[in-house]
């Protein structure tokens, strides 16, 4: 499995000579023979990959165990000579102040303190312990929530040259058999065999049925579509890229404001204006989180009117203006419009 991981680091040029890791640990198997892997290959000589390693555990505050899950990752490292930081976050009670899912609000904590502990360490990557399975489980979510290319492709290797997944190309079953071969002994969260998330359905109850009923390689097939969903998703970016650079009048990220030739714009296919309008505003906020079929579906009704204007819901951070200036019209995108 060591030379599996090795594989994927140098195929995806995950980790680099110098690199220093966040890996996130959380104490389970996945996260425990992602660790122990990558401090083997970190004190190897021969591999000719020179890098560093620190440890980020969240202790979530749900399960009476969850102070043992701690207790061992920090013994774990302290025996291994690695460095070691925890904080302690009420998951249930930010959920309650922030009205979103203890899922969601669990993610986003451990993501906010792997990058507080990255900037205290001077590390310059972050490394979770996602593997095959949760990858077909990722897809199999998105399908059912009728998403299209961009979430078929998965979890990605490598996430704004930051986030990096070096067991990816692992099956749980091998992750397993791995620490039970090195005596690593990890700590099992018993919330995952409760079906109250989603990602639980379908890991417990959806791909089992599929696997008895439809295709017991169902695991694989999802990979593969992910691994297709990836290279058409990658081809379609670089269109929407060349496409920007041709439509775009001017680009002020420092104002937060962008604006394209209309005309241009309502003579691209559908597909790409889709993409395009997400590209856009992904350059203004840095995401295009919450954007909605259904927005996207409002601007390019507004552009094709070659009038009007609107605040881009959910959060009502994005203006959509359509003006004329001279004998053209321009499509305005700005986070705060300034008269």
């Amino acid at each position: 499995m060591k030379n599996k991981v090795l594989k994927t680091i140098k195929k995806y040029n995950l980790i680099e000579n110098g690199d220093k890791l966040v890996l996130g640990v959380s104490g389970g198997p996945d996260s425990i023979a992602m660790l122990n892997i990558l401090n083997d290959l970190r004190i190897e000589k021969d591999i000719e990959l020179d890098f560093n390693i620190v440890v980020a555990h969240i202790n979530h505050m749900i399960r009476d165990e969850a102070i043992e899950d701690e207790n061992f990752v920090k013994k774990f490292c302290e025996e291994k000579g690695i460095e070691f930081y925890s904080k302690s976050i009420d998951v249930k009670k930010l959920a309650n102040t922030n009205k979103i899912s203890t899922e969601e609000a669990g993610r986003n904590a451990r993501y906010d303190f792997f990058e507080e502990v990255l900037k205290k360490t001077g590390s310059n990557k972050i490394a979770t312990a996602h593997n095959l399975n949760d990858n077909a489980e990722t897809v199999l979510m998105n399908l059912l929530r009728g998403s299209g290319v961009s979430g078929l492709k998965g979890i990605e290797k490598i996430r704004d040259g930051k986030f990096i997944r070096p067991i990816i190309e692992c099956k749980r079953s091998e992750i397993e058999q791995y620490c039970l071969e090195n005596k690593l002994n990890p700590r099992y969260d018993k919330t995952n065999n409760e079906n109250t998330y989603t990602r639980n359905k379908i890991r417990n109850m959806l791909i089992p049925y599929i696997e008895e009923n439809f295709n017991p390689n169902i695991v694989d097939s999802l990979n593969r579509l992910s691994t297709i969903a990836t290279k058409e998703d990658e081809y379609i970016h670089k269109i929407v890229e060349n496409s920007f650079k041709d439509i775009v009048i001017t680009a002020d990220i420092s104002k937060k404001e962008i604006i394209l030739d209309l005309k241009k714009f309502n003579e691209l296919d559908e597909v790409i204006k889709s993409r395009l309008i997400l590209y856009t505003i992904s350059e203004i906020l840095g995401t295009s989180q919450g954007i909605e079929k259904i927005h996207i579906e409002d601007i390019i009704k507004l552009c094709g009117n070659n009038i009007g204007n609107k605040y881009l819901m959910p959060n009502k951070n994005i203006k959509i203006f359509i003006k004329k200036g001279g004998d053209d019209y321009a499509f305005y995108l700005a986070q705060k419009w300034r008269d």
